[in-house]
């Protein structure tokens, strides 16, 4: 551990946390590279980081920029908020299964969007409005529900688990209300499908990661108090409640606009923190490392329905799901094996 000092304040680096970053930083801007370069009109790494310079080959300039540059990046900017939200949710619950596609914030967000969809026939910036609205009024149902002289994390997994089940009922009766256009559309998205994103879908990523990440950062010294329980969290100056209560508002939203974004990816945001934790070896919620294993998730995902399939058709929701069940099992098997279950 590095300390770095200054007149007005003082900062310790973890020089293995940012060598983790960095590396995985630079995975993920390989992935997006390979995936810009993929496709019926292939081209090299070199080809596609011309063509970003102005410098490419005859009629690149619109494949790369107005067809698959914006899928890249939505796949990059997606999976670093679902990395980061499930390290602020996890660290809250101090559970690893306290992410927000489990315990029900990632599908209000979606039921919202669906709505939107599905009723209102609405664009990007209605459906980023619905997954919002959406996302919201669960985490907001959610926190009262599990109020109790405070909230606790076990109690808030659980009840947001049963909110869980109650939005899925919730958007399979939007399917059914739906006419077959429409629902076959809302079925593409809610697997988490990057097909047909733009810039739109790219400036509504952006826009949740620049409001919100500042207002995570702010707070992450205090996520890694309140992660040694409210008591010590209050005798150390920091008010638990309010503190959560902020940290889960910018969960909420960077799992929101996402979701609006790219739909409900699965896993991303339970398997990100945990991975990173695992190669860091450093205590604490990992707030960085988290969000940049998310990305580079979502992008090497995203690579692998391309490159495996030949086709950018197949969601890829279908790749994290696949993946993110075989690690589930794995981290179960490990826990058995401990005899920790």
């Amino acid at each position: 551990m590095t300390l770095v000092r200054t007149k007005r304040c003082s900062l310790r680096l973890d020089p293995r946390t940012l060598l983790v970053c960095a590396a995985v930083a630079l995975l993920a801007a390989c992935a997006t590279v390979l995936a810009v370069g993929t496709g019926t009109y292939d081209l090299t790494p070199l080809e596609v980081l011309r063509t970003l310079a102005g410098n490419g080959p005859p009629g690149a300039e619109f494949i790369v920029v107005d067809l698959r540059l914006p899928r890249a990046l939505v796949a990059l900017l997606a999976g670093f908020g679902m990395g980061l939200a499930g390290a602020v949710f996890q660290s809250l619950t101090r559970n690893p299964l306290g992410s927000p596609d489990v315990i029900g914030f990632g599908n209000g967000a979606s039921a919202g969007a669906l709505a939107a969809i599905i009723l209102f026939d609405a664009g990007d910036a209605q459906t980023a409005a619905g997954a919002v609205c959406g996302g919201f009024a669960t985490a907001a149902a959610v926190y009262l529900l599990a109020w109790r002289r405070g909230v606790h994390g076990v109690r808030l997994v659980l009840v947001g688990i049963g909110a869980s089940a109650v939005l899925g009922a919730a958007t399979e009766f939007l399917y059914v209300r739906a006419d077959i256009g429409k629902a076959a559309q809302a079925a593409s998205w809610m697997i988490g499908s990057l097909n047909a994103r733009d810039w739109g879908d790219v400036r509504i990523a952006a826009l949740g990661l620049v409001l919100l990440l500042p207002v995570v950062l702010v707070y992450a010294r205090r996520l890694t108090m309140l992660e040694m329980g409210d008591d010590t969290a209050a005798a150390l100056g920091v008010p638990p409640e309010r503190s959560r209560l902020a940290l889960l508002c910018a969960g909420t939203g960077l799992t929101a606009m996402a979701v609006a974004a790219a739909g409900p990816i699965p896993f991303v945001a339970m398997a990100a923190p945990q991975l990173a934790r695992r190669v860091t070896r450093a205590a604490g919620p990992n707030l960085l490392p988290a969000a940049w294993t998310g990305a580079l998730l979502v992008s090497a995902a995203d690579l692998a329905t391309q490159r495996v399939t030949g086709s950018a058709l197949l969601p890829v929701g279908v790749v994290t799901g696949v993946a993110g069940g075989a690690y589930l099992a794995w981290l179960l098997r490990g826990e058995r094996r401990a005899e920790r279950l």
